[in-house]
């Protein structure tokens, strides 16, 4: 028996419904089904939630912070779901108007990614957070993509720069450097710990 993925274009993924309380991401006009995180991906996802909403609400600035359930279209046929996602609230009220899905079309400020385990880089959840959503997020234009590995005990912050991405790694003790969170006292083991 032969298995046929259906095809859906980006605006049957946007009222696409099954029913259930699964995620999916759309990768190539395929459904891709989000499994459920596991304990420590889903203290990691919180954990920066609540810090990035801490500052955003210290600093007054009109920016939601959403978490997991907000997708960003990277492609013609292709829409990720950031675990983390920090979003222009003009944009944000732009969806709430008149979208009948929360999926940007236009670039977040920051998202995050925390890798599901792995067994090699040849792994696919290794390639999709490394490798694939860093490419799609680079061409989309997303300032700022943080990967939090907690297999590999490393945050890497990357920034665009003329349309590239650098990335920085951080581990243990070293202070994260944001550009969009220039003041948070943050290091990669309080991440990595969600503490």
């Amino acid at each position: 028996m032969t298995y046929t993925p259906v095809k859906l274009t980006f605006e049957q993924y946007l009222e696409y419904e099954d029913s259930t309380d699964n995620h999916y991401e759309l990768c190539n006009g395929e459904l891709v089904e989000m499994p459920p995180a596991s304990p420590l991906h889903s203290d990691i996802v919180e954990f920066l939630d609540r810090l990035f909403y801490s500052e955003v609400q210290r600093l007054g600035l009109d920016w939601k912070v959403k978490r997991g359930d907000v997708g960003v279209q990277t492609g013609f046929k292709t829409a990720r779901l950031p675990d983390v996602a920090v979003i222009e609230g003009e944009q944000w009220q732009i969806l709430r108007n008149g979208a009948s899905s929360a999926v940007l079309n236009v670039p977040s400020l920051v998202a995050v990614e925390v890798v599901s385990p792995y067994r090699n880089q040849l792994d696919e959840n290794y390639r999709r957070d490394y490798v694939e959503k860093k490419a799609e997020y680079e061409q989309l234009g997303i300032p700022e993509y943080w990967i939090v590995d907690p297999q590999a005990q490393r945050v890497t912050v990357l920034l665009l720069v003329n349309g590239s991405y650098q990335a920085t790694k951080f581990n243990g003790l070293q202070r994260i450097v944001s550009r969009t969170f220039p003041e948070l006292e943050l290091t990669a083991a309080q991440v990595l710990q969600a503490r």
